[in-house]
């Protein structure tokens, strides 16, 4: 199970390839100030129920390990990594991404490599320390309905959520270019181990199709919770662990695993922050089992480390990526295929979104 993933991971990463001003303060004054900004590390999270997750599994733990306190910026952004690398003024100094981001950001130069003197790959199962990142947890973008709103069974696959007439409902999709792309090729009939290379005029010409049909292209996770939640929609593509969650509580939601995007993430650290020290001891301590098991038993993701699963329950472990039944029905995004097109493929979406 574990195994199949990272060997995906390893495969796509292989591919993918002074002071300005005066001090006028005592030098004494400075030197504290210096020390106490060292001792805070900034990390860009999404938000929500994720940060939550986060701040029980991740961050609070490794503040009482190491001393070092944990200050949140959201939402995620590539737009923002790249300029602050490009500007070399940091708002944060750790963040995760999906495997095809990730990637992205390594073929444009935009993450520092890790310190292996901090993070040793010995100490970690092979392609779980990558030479720009380390292994997060796998996240899966399913088709999700509300079962009260289709009580004699709701849409089974991309073509049913492309199915107006047959399944009639606002919906709502991840406003996120490829994700999109794919989703609709699976709804034009193209299989999933056929989806690369991705046909991109075909692709648009679907997505066309049901563009009227969008109430909502949502961006954060809590968003699409609240929109499926308040049943503004009936259905939408989500991630698996935020339905799961709304489901938990009793929401009368069901996920649909066929035809998802099923990938893995990775922490990293932004090329130039300076505070890239207390950025790879907080890599190190999350790429450990019992965190990331402590992390995906709140939200159910799939942990990188095989030795996470001595701490999940087989209950849980049934409703990750992870689980063979749903990683057998995904797909998987082929980052060398997309990481040096998706800034081409972005704007387009972007222009045809506006249009």
């Amino acid at each position: 199970m574990t195994h199949s993933v990272r060997h995906t991971r390893r495969s796509i990463i292989r591919a993918a390839g002074g002071l300005g001003a005066t001090l006028v303060a005592a030098p004494c004054v400075w030197s504290s100030r210096a020390r106490a900004q060292e001792q805070t590390l900034f990390v860009n999270t999404w938000g929500g129920s994720w940060t939550a997750a986060e701040e029980t599994a991740y961050f609070k733990p490794f503040t009482e390990k190491t001393g070092i306190k944990i200050r949140t910026v959201a939402p995620v952004s590539f737009a923002k990594l790249k300029a602050q690398v490009q500007s070399k003024t940091y708002e944060w100094d750790v963040s995760n991404a999906g495997i095809v981001e990730y990637s992205q950001a390594v073929v444009e130069g935009l993450l520092e490599p890790v310190d292996k003197s901090i993070v040793d790959p010995a100490k970690f199962p092979p392609g779980n320390v990558t030479e720009f990142g380390v292994a997060g947890v796998s996240l899966g973008t399913c088709l999700v309905y509300r079962k009260d709103k289709f009580p004699n069974g709701g849409p089974q696959s991309w073509a049913d959520f492309w199915d107006v007439k047959k399944f009639p409902g606002a919906r709502s999709l991840y406003n996120r270019s490829f994700t999109n792309l794919a989703f609709a090729l699976l709804a034009d009939g193209v299989p999933a181990d056929k989806l690369y290379p991705m046909d991109i005029e075909r692709a648009f010409k679907k997505l066309d199709q049901i563009k009227p049909h969008i109430k909502v292209w949502w961006t954060q996770g809590n968003q699409s919770q609240q929109l499926i939640g308040d049943g503004e929609v009936d259905m939408i593509a989500m991630w698996n662990a935020r339905a799961q969650e709304m489901i938990d509580r009793g929401a009368p939601m069901q996920i649909v695993w066929n035809g998802a995007e099923n990938y893995g993430g990775y922490w990293y650290a932004p090329k130039g922050t300076p505070r890239a020290k207390l950025a790879f001891q907080f890599l190190e301590f999350v790429s450990h089992p019992k965190p990331q098991a402590d992390f995906v038993n709140i939200l159910p993701y799939g942990p990188p480390h095989p030795k996470a699963f001595e701490f999940i329950s087989k209950e849980t472990a049934k409703k990750m990526p992870t689980n063979p039944d749903n990683l057998r029905v995904s797909h998987v995004p082929d980052a060398k295929w997309l990481a040096p097109r998706l800034p081409e493929i972005r704007e387009r979406f972007s222009q045809w979104l506006a249009t």
